[in-house]
């Protein structure tokens, strides 16, 4: 069901996303395409800030902190599955795998490959767990403003 709280999450997550993805774009490797790629993790935000923080919002400010943390860790993984699968499959078109197991290992050691760029850079981490702790905290104010 559609809320206020349910649509802040959702755009809190969305800026948060595209800011952190932003924020990535100079640590991937030269000729790297990121032509959408900060417009597609701010989509990925959106859906995930509307259907993890939003269900989530409710019990109070402090298990808010802890349900944006969560929320900006499950972007943070989809983010990299759905990166990797793309340049998995972008890969398996031309022919670079010996078979099917061969791509999907490759997809798990792209999502390793670009996670530990992630984790390691302090801007990317602080933009998703700041920016996830006050966002689980105004969709906890909106849901308590407006219900």
């Amino acid at each position: 069901m559609p809320t206020a709280a349910r649509l802040v999450a959702a755009l809190c997550f969305a800026a948060i996303a595209f800011l952190a993805s932003d924020s990535y774009k100079p640590l991937l490797p030269t000729g790297t395409n990121t032509r959408m790629f900060s417009e597609l993790n701010a989509l990925l935000g959106a859906v995930i800030g509307w259907r993890v923080m939003g269900r989530l919002v409710g019990d109070g400010y402090q298990p808010a902190m802890a349900s944006g943390l969560r929320t900006a860790l499950t972007l943070m993984f989809y983010t990299l599955l759905v990166h990797s699968v793309y340049q998995m499959l972008k890969r398996s078109t031309r022919m670079v795998y010996d078979g099917v197991m061969d791509a999907i290992v490759s997809a798990f050691d792209l999502a390793v490959k670009y996670g530990t760029l992630m984790v390691t850079s302090p801007q990317v981490m602080a933009i998703l767990l700041i920016g996830g702790v006050l966002a689980g905290l105004l969709a906890e104010w909106v849901s308590r403003r407006w219900s």
